[in-house]
């Protein structure tokens, strides 16, 4: 399954149990917002969240924006019925907290297919699970490979950073190897990958840094957890103009090389492989779909699977 240039800069979280909020999520720029019935909710609003974040969701008029439902765990008393709920809601996917296992994975997969959500194919309904455990980091590559349903993996680095007994660096050098590790299975397996959050509101160099930490990581996106952090998230994550002129003299270049019948060109005095143009392709389109108009609603984000 390969991964596509659909924009996923930015994933809002967003608590189910304020409506007003979900309410807002309709005209933030956020490419992703993940609807959450978990830790931004307090146990004993758990219902009244599911019962808003479902309604939200049929109401419509979240336009281009990805959306997402973080369930509770299957574990809890309120996952079952999360994920009954999503399975049926009409949401662009379903996100399971602290996956531990492949079997976790698969188990999720049955249940959605259980409560009438067609399988992993392009009309199915995507599966994406939280990366938050040393557990978790340790099977990665086994998570990733668990289920055609699954799309993606998103980090928890704060409940890691917890189990970890790690410290929040500015370059998160505690948490590096499981990042990679992560990177690796989702790059292997053709999921999208989003990072961590950044907790300090306050430290808008902070925020700019593990951004562009996460790009140079290789991350689709970084997750969020306040409107403010959004444009730091989009302007990082999106090709800049530098990048995507060259991308645009390297295709053109490689091009006109391939009908010449030359095996090697050179741009701006470095060696053009395959490799490169593929990379500039994908830069060039991800751009594309930046710039497009805000009119991709729910049943066209649908139609495509990863997206």
């Amino acid at each position: 399954m390969a991964t596509t240039a659909r924009p996923r800069r930015s994933a809002l979280y967003m608590p189910g149990s304020n409506a007003r909020a979900l309410e807002k999520a309709k005209g933030l720029e956020a490419d992703v917002l993940i609807l959450d019935l978990e830790d931004a909710v307090a146990p004993d609003a758990k219902d009244l969240a599911r019962d808003q974040v479902l309604a939200a969701v049929a109401a419509g008029g979240f336009g281009r924006r990805e959306v997402l439902i973080r369930v509770n765990g299957l574990d809890t008393p309120w996952g079952h019925a999360d994920l009954a709920a999503a399975a049926r809601s009409g949401a662009h996917g379903v996100l399971i907290p602290k996956v531990e296992s492949a079997e976790a994975v698969r188990q999720a997969d049955r249940l959605l297919a259980a409560h009438g959500a067609a399988p992993g194919t392009p009309n199915g309904l995507p599966l994406w699970v939280m990366m938050e455990t040393a557990l978790g980091m340790l099977n990665a590559k086994e998570i990733a490979s668990a289920s055609p349903r699954l799309a993606g993996l998103v980090l928890g680095t704060s409940d890691l950073a917890k189990e970890l007994h790690a410290h929040h660096t500015p370059l998160r050098l505690p948490m590096i190897t499981a990042l990679g590790l992560c990177l690796l299975a989702a790059r292997a397996h053709g999921l999208a990958i989003l990072d961590g959050v950044h907790l300090d509101l306050d430290d808008d160099a902070g925020l700019e840094a593990s951004c562009r930490q996460g790009v140079e990581l290789g991350f689709d996106g970084k997750t969020l957890i306040h409107p403010r952090q959004l444009a730091a998230a989009n302007a990082a994550f999106a090709p800049d103009a530098a990048s995507l002129d060259r991308a645009r003299r390297v295709i053109a270049a490689h091009a006109e090389a391939m009908a010449q019948g030359k095996a090697v060109v050179l741009v701006d005095g470095r060696l053009v492989e395959a490799l490169h143009v593929a990379e500039a392709h994908r830069l060039v389109t991800l751009a594309a779909a930046i710039r497009a108009p805000d009119q991709t609603g729910l049943d066209s984000i649908r139609s495509g699977f990863p997206l």
